[in-house]
């Protein structure tokens, strides 16, 4: 008989990539798994996946047999969390992604006094820069910030998130400050690299403009970086202009390391959001912690004041 722990190892493994991340993920012995794996394939008569010393990857059966084995699990997790959600309870295993410099500044503080009122929750929080895939990662949900691009999340809005163009006081010393979107393209820029483009956007805001027009500026390229927290460093050093969300400006503006920059333009809006894969439907316990960042960030959100 084909066993549950059997099928969630190897969704597990397919999610991970590797027999040693799935046990890590799933806090298991990778002897364990290694075993269950091996029973599962016993079982269905088939080999589902592929090892060799550098890199697992799944067979024919193994990808035919993934979709199917996803359903199972989202299942019974599902019927679970229904059954704990018919008590009152909020119980049970969540795996959330989020972005590194939000996640230590913010995430965490509002998210302790969260776990603290419900005990039972067992959370995963993995922080990392990279936009992962919510659905092949095995996230019950990603928390990011910025545009909301891929169509097959659902989305809740935790907060709006306000940039700001800023410098260090010794770079507009040595370079002045831009009054424009034309003098703006002459100054070096610290550019985060994960978005892929090095440009800074600005919304046109003029009759007849389009969905999606924007003012794009390409600075010079003084420095890429894929973390918030280095370039928020960076341009303290005064290596070039940065287009700065307020939850990591906000400190160094207030103390004076960042200075604003006006252009008459503001950057495009974008959001602190939740987003949960499609078709899945989010358990109570997901939808509580949602209403309880958004209740705690505030609208506006309380690192805009903190720099005031």
């Amino acid at each position: 008989m084909m066993k549950l722990e059997g099928i969630a190892v190897f969704v597990a493994i397919s999610e991970a990539g590797s027999i040693s991340e799935a046990a890590r993920r799933l806090r298991q012995p990778k002897s364990v798994v290694s075993e269950r794996l091996a029973e599962l394939e016993r079982t269905l008569g088939a080999k589902l996946v592929h090892r060799t010393t550098r890199r697992l990857t799944l067979t024919e059966d193994g990808s035919a047999f993934l979709d199917r084995a996803r359903r199972i699990i989202n299942d019974v997790e599902s019927a679970a969390a229904d059954m704990a959600e018919r008590r009152g309870a909020m119980v049970g295993p969540l795996r959330i992604s989020a972005p590194v410099t939000f996640g230590r500044m913010h995430l965490g503080p509002a998210l302790y006094p969260f776990l603290a009122s419900y005990p039972q929750i067992e959370l995963t929080l993995d922080l990392d820069d990279r936009r992962v895939d919510a659905s092949s990662g095995g996230f019950d949900a990603v928390i990011r910030h910025g545009p909301i691009l891929d169509s097959r999340l659902m989305t809740w809005k935790l907060a709006p998130s306000r940039r700001v163009l800023c410098a260090s006081p010794a770079y507009i010393a040595g370079h002045g400050a831009p009054r424009s979107i034309e003098e703006l393209a002459g100054h070096k820029g610290i550019f985060y690299t994960n978005r892929g483009v090095a440009d800074w956007r600005f919304p046109r805001g003029v009759a007849g403009g389009t969905k999606g027009d924007a003012f794009v500026v390409h600075g010079r390229l003084g420095l890429g970086l894929n973390n918030g927290d280095m370039i928020r460093d960076a341009a303290i050093a005064g290596l070039g202009i940065a287009l700065l969300p307020m939850f990591i400006a906000g400190p160094a503006m207030k103390a004076g390391d960042l200075l604003p920059i006006d252009i008459g333009m503001h950057p495009e809006d974008e959001f602190i959001y939740m987003a949960h894969p499609e078709g899945r439907n989010p358990s109570a316990k997901l939808r509580a912690m949602a209403d309880h960042l958004s209740a705690t960030f505030g609208s506006p959100p309380y690192w805009d004041n903190s720099a005031i």
